[in-house]
């Protein structure tokens, strides 16, 4: 819940203020003079204050000021009289977000407060993924840095964009960076997983339908691409779209109009088109399983993220960087890790990326009651592992199998024991693996893994 300083020497005011913003699910304290104000902000923090210019002890100039040095995040809104308006946009130089002028109109200051509560967060957001991007990219290797360059060309165009890279490798992370850094930053960014889409709904879900379209369309619906017009539509694992979707999708991408279900008239949407695939779309096109027309229509601007098992010397950085995201959400202040922590990270395969890592980090920082992550609080899996470890290399070194062969052997011995947890029940088991069914039959296909 948001939180709301109303400042006003008028008591009526500052009551009326209170209940409608509170109504509309803020969260709101009052005061009626300048130091009060002042000494409150010292010991709370609010998102927005609603602060007029003229008080009994202070003028908006000096307050502004002072609210600004004690907590410079904090949104202010200055209320004023129309003889005042100069000076009120002397404090907008000054910091303040904007005003409102007397008589009052409680939908104006709602809608004024919302609108700034929405952009601070974007720009938070915006702070954070370039903050993200920069301890994402600032490792050792050199093809991560290139991706920062790659995002710098591409962002400003409204070029499509695939993204290739296996599950959990930050796929939709960069989509967003590129969004951030892009002219439509402001308008909407949506979201859509493709290996999710029930194939009945897909046409729905991306296009909208009409009332009536379908058993149970009881109102209109607007789809993904309307919803993200002005804005970036993001689709992720876009190779599980079914055959008639990609068609639909196809003329989308070539007229840049749509047509709900169930409706007879063309809606033109403008809207920037980045898509992610965890398997090779050129491949899929030579095994007829993506249409070649939509391949080249997607393919103005290609970018690959490797896996982690390909960046072996970043995972000590990786793992560090999460454990103090993991800090900070859990409110904890664990300084490091062990050398042995460190070795066994350092071995894992770490087939979920750094979804994967990201995960187990957290759960470690959770479970460690001292300064330092230890090995008991690591997944057990990864201490069986380590123990026999040494039995491992001398079977792989008496087979003289090299290491892909090694990691294909790893990989498939993973997907039959959750096979056999789930009682080969292909949707758990994709869940269990954070992988969408379509690649598990994949998998499954390539290591003749039998189908029960």
């Amino acid at each position: 819940m948001k939180r709301i300083l109303v400042v006003d020497d008028d008591p009526n005011i500052c009551l009326l203020l209170s209940k409608f913003l509170q109504k509309n699910g803020f969260g709101v304290e009052s005061t009626q003079t300048g130091a009060e104000s002042v000494e409150l902000l010292k010991n709370k923090s609010f998102d927005l204050i609603l602060c007029d210019f003229k008080l009994p002890d202070e003028d908006g100039i000096d307050l502004l000021i002072k609210f600004k040095e004690i907590k410079p995040a904090t949104i202010v809104i200055i209320i004023t009289g129309y003889s005042h308006v100069k000076i009120a946009v002397k404090a907008i130089k000054l910091g303040a977000y904007d005003y409102v002028t007397k008589p009052l109109y409680p939908e104006e200051i709602l809608n004024t407060v919302k609108k700034a509560v929405k952009d601070n967060d974007k720009e938070s957001k915006e702070a954070e993924y370039d903050k993200s991007l920069k301890q994402f990219i600032s490792f050792k290797d050199a093809k991560l840095k290139s991706i920062e360059e790659q995002i710098n060309l591409v962002a400003p165009t409204d070029m499509t964009v695939i993204i290739q890279g296996e599950t959990g490798t930050g796929k939709e992370y960069l989509a967003r960076t590129i969004h951030s850094k892009s002219k439509r930053k402001n308008n909407p960014f949506v979201a859509v997983d493709c290996g999710a889409l029930p194939r009945e709904l897909a046409g729905s879900e991306l296009f909208g339908h009409e009332k009536g379209a379908f058993t149970g369309a009881l109102n209109t619906k607007q789809g993904s691409f309307q919803l993200a017009n002005t804005g970036t539509l993001f689709l992720d694992e876009i190779g599980n779209l079914p055959y008639e979707i990609q068609v639909m999708l196809l003329r989308v991408l070539q007229e840049r109009k749509i047509r709900r279900v169930g409706g007879v008239n063309d809606i033109e949407v403008d809207v920037r088109i980045i898509v992610a695939s965890n398997e090779d779309l050129k491949k899929s096109v030579e095994d007829s399983k993506f249409r070649e027309d939509i391949y080249h229509r997607l393919n103005e601007f290609s970018m690959y993220i490797p896996p982690l098992r390909e960046r072996k010397n970043e995972l000590i950085d990786f793992a560090s960087h999460f454990m103090h995201l993991a800090n900070d959400e859990l409110n904890k202040n664990i300084e490091g890790m062990t050398d042995n922590v460190k070795a066994i990270i350092t071995r894992q395969e770490w087939h979920g990326n750094l979804r994967e890592l990201k995960n187990t980090m957290k759960r470690a920082v959770l479970l460690t009651q001292g300064n330092l992550i230890t090995e008991d609080v690591l997944p057990k899996e990864f201490l069986s592992k380590d123990q026999s470890n040494n039995e491992e290399t001398e079977i792989v070194s008496v087979k003289k199998r090299d290491l892909k062969s090694a990691s294909e052997d790893a990989e498939k011995e993973i997907i039959i024991r959750a096979l056999e947890e789930t009682n080969h029940n292909k949707s758990k088991t994709a869940i269990l693996l954070n992988i969408d069914r379509k690649t598990l039959y994949n998998k499954m296909k390539m290591y003749n893994i039998a189908s029960k």
